[in-house]
């Protein structure tokens, strides 16, 4: 694992996005994909199944030196899609995220990859192109509805569908007041996306 800073995240996201979208339209889909995730491990553990990886002190790190090489971090859906994922929530349930909880310099350190990541792969920032593990197994676009497998349907996988914080307190896939993980996340990340486009008008 290489450590890597928020330009380096958006340089590569860049290079990799004409395979990304030639992967993705090789599967029937038209976009790539940025799927994010939490380690159910330690603050500080990496591994090398998410192409970036935020460890609880915002420090960022990657596995490749491409976001267009195949990983295995979400079934049957990982071609053409850059998995990121927080460093955290180690025998985390859906009433207590464990002893590792995500950090607030986390969260933010994350929406601004995600941002970076977008920002390279032309992808605008919402629903349809950045989603929660726990978002993607439970979407009638990716699966059967008899393979669905996220936090509205058996909770196999339910990455980062709350945060811990005020923003997300508790466990609810069914909320629409913008309290999922996800809808908190991807809010993050167009706030750092517009406060860079301003300043880049500015400089």
């Amino acid at each position: 694992m290489k450590r890597v800073f928020i330009n380096d995240i958006r340089d590569i996201a860049n290079a990799s996005r004409e395979e990304l979208f030639a992967q993705s339209q090789s599967v029937g889909r038209d976009r790539p994909l940025c799927i994010m995730h939490w380690t159910a491990g330690w603050g500080d553990s990496l591994f090398d199944d998410y192409h970036v990886s935020v460890t609880t002190d915002g420090k960022i790190y990657i596995a490749e030196d491409s976001f267009a090489e195949t990983l295995s971090h979400t079934w049957h859906l990982n071609t053409g899609t850059i998995g990121v994922a927080m460093c955290c929530c180690v025998d985390a349930t859906t009433e207590d995220l464990g002893e590792e909880p995500p950090t607030d310099s986390q969260i933010e350190v994350f929406s601004q990859v995600v941002a970076a990541i977008c920002d390279g792969t032309w992808l605008t920032i919402n629903k349809d192109n950045v989603l929660t593990h726990g978002e993607a197994a439970d979407s009638l676009e990716f699966y059967d509805p008899e393979d669905l497998y996220g936090p509205r349907t058996t909770c196999e996988r339910w990455d980062l569908e709350y945060l811990g914080t005020k923003e997300s307190p508790v466990f609810n896939p069914w909320a629409e007041d913008g309290t999922r993980g996800g809808d908190v996340l991807r809010g993050k990340a167009n706030w750092y996306h517009n406060y860079w486009a301003e300043n880049a008008k500015k400089a």
